[in-house]
C-alpha cells in the first residue's frame, strides 16, 4: 500500500479517493470546500489537509482532480501548492480534463525538483467513479507511469499508456471531439422517431444491436424519450472540454466542423438554463410533437 493524496473532491474525486481509502492507501485530501472533505473524511478512513501542500507532504503519488487549467494551477503551485509538499522521488498524477500545454509545463516544473508528472484524464462519469470502473488515458514516461499505475487500479477498468506528458489529455479530447458527434445523432434519432409516431424505446431497442449501437444509445436513450437529464456529466463542463478541443485543433491544423457545431447547440443548452443537465440534454433544443 502507498502513502497518497487526493486534491479534489468533486463529483469524480470524491469517489475515487473513496475506493484509494477502502483498498488500504493511507491517504490524505484536500478540497477547496472544508466540507465537503470532512464529509468525505466521515465516510472514509483518511485525513484531510488544510492546503494541498499539507495533504501532499510524505506522499509517495498525490492524484489531483478539479476544474480546469487555472485550477490545476492553483492548486500545483506557490508556497501552498502541492509541488511545495512533495519530495524527490514521488509522482504527480493529474486527473484533470486539461490542456495538453498545462501538462507540459507542469511536467518542466515538477522534474525541476525531483518529481515525476503523469497526465491521466479519466471517461466513464460520475457511475464509473463511484463504480470503479474507469478508462484512464495517460502521459508520461514509462518509469513514473509504472510507479502510478498500480495505485490507479483502485478505480480504474482500463489504463492505458499512450506515449509523453500530454497525450493523455490528447486522448481525451478524442474521445470528447467522438461524444460530441455521437450524442447530437442520438438526439437527432430519437426526436425523428418521436415525430415519425414511433415508440422510440422500442425503436431504439431494435437497432441498439446493430451499426447504430452505442454506450450513449444503451445509457441514454430511455432516459432521453423520459425527458431526464440529471445524469451526471454536465453542459457546463462539456462545453469546457470542447472549448480545449477546438483550441488544440487550431495549433495541429484539425478541422472539427462536427463539433463546433455542437459545441452552438450546447451553447443554446445553456441559454435556457440547461448548464447542469447531462450531456444527452442535446435533445431539448429539437422540435417534438411530444413537447408541441
Amino acid at each position: 500500500m502507498s502513502k497518497v493524496a487526493f486534491i479534489g473532491l468533486g463529483v469524480m474525486g470524491y469517489p475515487m479517493a473513496g475506493h484509494l481509502a477502502s483498498q488500504g492507501h493511507e491517504i490524505y485530501v484536500y478540497n477547496r470546500s472544508m466540507a465537503k472533505a470532512e464529509a468525505w473524511q466521515s465516510q472514509y478512513p483518511g485525513r484531510t489537509g488544510i492546503t494541498p501542500c499539507e495533504a501532499a507532504l510524505e506522499a509517495d503519488v498525490v492524484f489531483v482532480c478539479v476544474g480546469n487549467d487555472d485550477d490545476l494551477r492553483s492548486v500545483v503551485y506557490g508556497d501552498h501548492g502541492v509541488l511545495a509538499g512533495m519530495s524527490a522521488g514521488s509522482v504527480l498524477v493529474d486527473h484533470t480534463t486539461a490542456s495538453a500545454q498545462v501538462a507540459r509545463e507542469i511536467a518542466i516544473i515538477a522534474a525541476q525538483q525531483g518529481v515525476g508528472f503523469v497526465d491521466a484524464p479519466v471517461s466513464g462519469g460520475q457511475a464509473g467513479a463511484e463504480n470503479g470502473a474507469l478508462a484512464i488515458m495517460c502521459g508520461g514516461s514509462s518509469e513514473d507511469f509504472d510507479r502510478a499505475e498500480p495505485v490507479m487500479q483502485a478505480y480504474a477498468k482500463t489504463i492505458t499508456h499512450l506515449g509523453p506528458v500530454g497525450n493523455g489529455q490528447l486522448t481525451k479530447m478524442v474521445n470528447q471531439i467522438c461524444i460530441a458527434g455521437l450524442v447530437q445523432g442520438l438526439s437527432e434519432g430519437v426526436a425523428f422517431a418521436i415525430n415519425a409516431g414511433l415508440d422510440a424505446k422500442q425503436a431504439l431497442g431494435a437497432i441498439g444491436a446493430g451499426a447504430a449501437g452505442s454506450w450513449q444509445m444503451a445509457n441514454r436513450g430511455e432516459t432521453m424519450v423520459d425527458d431526464e437529464f440529471e445524469f451526471g456529466f454536465a453542459v457546463d463542463w462539456m462545453r469546457k472540454d470542447l472549448s480545449i478541443c477546438l483550441a488544440e485543433a487550431q495549433d495541429n491544423g484539425s478541422e472539427l466542423p462536427v463539433t463546433a457545431l455542437v459545441d452552438g447547440f450546447y451553447e443554446q443548452v445553456q441559454a435556457h438554463g440547461g448548464h447542469r443537465w447531462d450531456t444527452s440534454s442535446l435533445l431539448r433544443r429539437l422540435p417534438r410533437k411530444d413537447k408541441s
